[in-house]
């Protein structure tokens, strides 16, 4: 039970790893905040955190709205009495279009980067004055492997993700709020199997170290113990969990 007593927002939370890491972190005592757009998915994951005797609160939060990430803090304080850990995964992924640089609508662009890279600040503006009076606390970015590739916009949008990792993380360092962030492979979810075609996924199976998909359990691990005291003296890194496909010597 690392986390007991401690409150968390998990952004994106209503499905696939979202859903995992809050889950995961309610089984260690974590108060969690299930912040995602679809609140038909925010509340029966809440629900069944409480089923399992663990304590969650559903927030309908737009990550590309500062109103709504404000709102979303108020209502982990409101509900919990303060927040210490902030994970920003939520993401337009499941259903993105798939479109080259070249072509792809800039409206869909500036509204994908509005999510995908600006929700991780929106987010962390609100979180962080809440933070501070609770002594410090920890927050974790969702990135990918895709940030290291040519992934077009979406890859764009993950290296800006490791960018405001290193970059707040200098920031807020002297509040006592690490940053780090959390760069998945291939993971078996329901938004991946309906961006990635099914005749790419064995190929891509092939070329990583450990030859399966990963599971939204296998990332659980590395957010626990990068939120936890076990990793106080790490922020502004970047910890790939990808079953080998991405190295850097």
């Amino acid at each position: 039970m690392r986390f007991a007593d401690k409150v968390a927002i998990v952004t994106g939370a209503g499905q696939g790893i979202g859903e995992a890491y809050a889950k995961g972190l309610a089984a260690e005592g974590a108060r969690v905040v299930v912040a995602d757009l679809n609140s038909g998915q925010a509340e029966r994951v809440a629900k069944e955190i409480a089923a399992a005797g663990g304590a969650a609160h559903a927030v309908v939060t737009d990550v590309s709205d500062p109103d709504s990430a404000r709102a979303m803090a108020d209502a982990a304080t409101e509900a919990f009495g303060g927040i210490d850990y902030l994970v920003n995964n939520a993401a337009i992924y499941g259903g993105m279009q798939i479109e080259s640089l070249m072509k792809v609508d800039l409206g869909y662009y500036r509204r994908f980067m509005s999510v995908n890279m600006d929700g991780v600040l929106h987010c962390t503006r609100a979180v962080h004055r809440a933070m501070r009076e609770r002594g410090g606390g920890a927050i974790v970015n969702q990135s990918s492997t895709a940030a290291w590739m040519a992934g077009g916009f979406y890859s764009i949008a993950k290296a800006a993700v490791n960018s405001l990792t290193v970059n707040l993380a200098a920031e807020l360092g002297w509040m006592n709020i690490r940053v780090n962030a959390i760069a998945p492979g291939p993971t078996d979810t329901a938004a991946t199997r309906g961006v990635v075609p099914e005749e790419f996924i064995d190929p891509m199976v092939q070329n990583l170290m450990i030859k399966r998909m990963g599971t939204p359990d296998d990332h659980v691990g590395a957010l626990k113990f990068l939120l936890s005291d076990e990793a106080s003296w790490m922020t502004g890194q970047i910890v790939a969990v990808d079953g080998g496909q991405i190295v850097r010597i």
